[in-house]
């Protein structure tokens, strides 16, 4: 079986067709732009920035796009002031618990494509507070093993100051307080190791196994969630069979 951060790692090496990474761009420019406004403008003293600009980067975002978003946020105009954070709950196929993190300048609008997707998908949307409880908040770090000794790599993770460590696939995957998270970052980087991406995370504290039929319907309701104009971020609580996220991964 593969959990939430399997499923996440997958999307991240299929990439997408040249429409969704401008809908990427889009959506890491707004994160560096709410990053600027509730931190500052540079990077060396906003650690939030600091990843949402690596992210970026690794997306292949040019520099110039990078420099706007900073100023918008920085420099407080309407558009980055307009832009509010809020996490919606509700639930997928399989009664798994889904959260979803949007930037949103109409919470109505948002509240409705939402509701939309969830339905037709098979889910609901739910009150505030309702599958929240189900998660804690962690840095997730993906390290790419690369033909290195997985066990090796762990350690190495444990002793910058992981709190956990999971081999998932080409990747072991590492967890960390939220406030360590760029610390345990930098670390590995300077051990040589190389990261496939840093971010926080949704971790669920249990898992709900789904037979195939529901995770092929809760796979598709996630990626319709995660390609919504006002969504950053998804997380759920699905344990997905092995076979069905190879063929995911595939597809």
């Amino acid at each position: 079986m593969g959990g939430h951060s399997h499923w996440s790692q997958i999307k991240r090496q299929k990439g997408g067709n040249d429409a969704k990474r401008g809908a990427v761009f889009t959506k890491l420019s707004r994160e560096i732009t709410v990053a600027a406004r509730e931190g500052g403008g540079d990077p060396a003293m906003n650690p939030r920035l600091r990843l949402a600009i690596e992210k970026a980067r690794e997306g292949n975002m040019p520099m110039d796009t990078i420099k706007r978003a900073i100023e918008r946020g920085a420099g407080g105009g309407e558009g980055a002031a307009a832009l509010q954070e809020i996490t919606f709950e509700g639930y997928g196929p399989g009664g798994v618990a889904i959260l979803v993190q949007t930037l949103t300048d109409n919470r109505n609008r948002t509240v409705s494509e939402l509701r939309t997707t969830l339905t037709r998908g098979g889910g609901t949307l739910g009150e505030s507070g309702s599958v929240a409880w189900q998660f804690d908040n962690k840095g997730l770090i993906a390290i790419e093993t690369a033909g290195a000794d997985a066990e090796e790599l762990a350690l190495t993770a444990i002793d910058s100051g992981a709190e956990d460590v999971r081999v998932e696939g080409e990747f072991v995957e590492v967890f960390t307080a939220p406030a360590e998270l760029d610390k345990v970052r930098r670390h590995l980087q300077e051990s040589g190791l190389k990261l496939a991406s840093a971010e926080l995370f949704m971790l669920p504290k249990n898992t709900v196994p789904l037979d195939e039929k529901s995770s092929a319907q809760a796979l598709k309701l996630l990626d319709q969630l995660e390609e919504l104009d006002d969504v950053q971020k998804v997380y759920s609580n699905a344990d997905f069979p092995e076979s069905v996220l190879m063929e995911y991964a595939s597809a």
